[in-house]
């Protein structure tokens, strides 16, 4: 993947991937957007991408990088409470 193929947007990335329309017509006619939208159209039928997820599903780019700023906080998290842990025992402050 070429440098400029990493900072485009990921709507743009998807929109690139060959989208295919996916329908959904159960509770209605069809509501498919005429193309691939920035934002989840909150519509029945809807695009999808060959391979499922395309750049930013479970296992892509953006789930990546929320995953990581979530374990990034917990460790922080973890870190804060060990060392407030700490200072108490050697404080002689510390429960039991």
């Amino acid at each position: 993947m070429s440098r400029t193929d990493k900072t485009k947007p990921v709507w743009v990335r998807c929109a690139e991937h060959d989208p295919r329309p996916v329908h959904d017509h159960r509770h209605g006619g069809c509501d498919l957007p005429p193309r691939p939208m920035r934002e989840d159209a909150g519509t029945r039928c809807r695009w999808s991408w060959p391979g499922g997820t395309c750049c930013y599903g479970p296992n892509g780019r953006a789930a990546k990088k929320e995953l990581g700023e979530m374990n990034r906080a917990a460790n922080r998290r973890d870190r804060y409470a060990a060392r407030l842990e700490a200072r108490r025992i050697t404080d002689g402050t510390a429960d039991g």
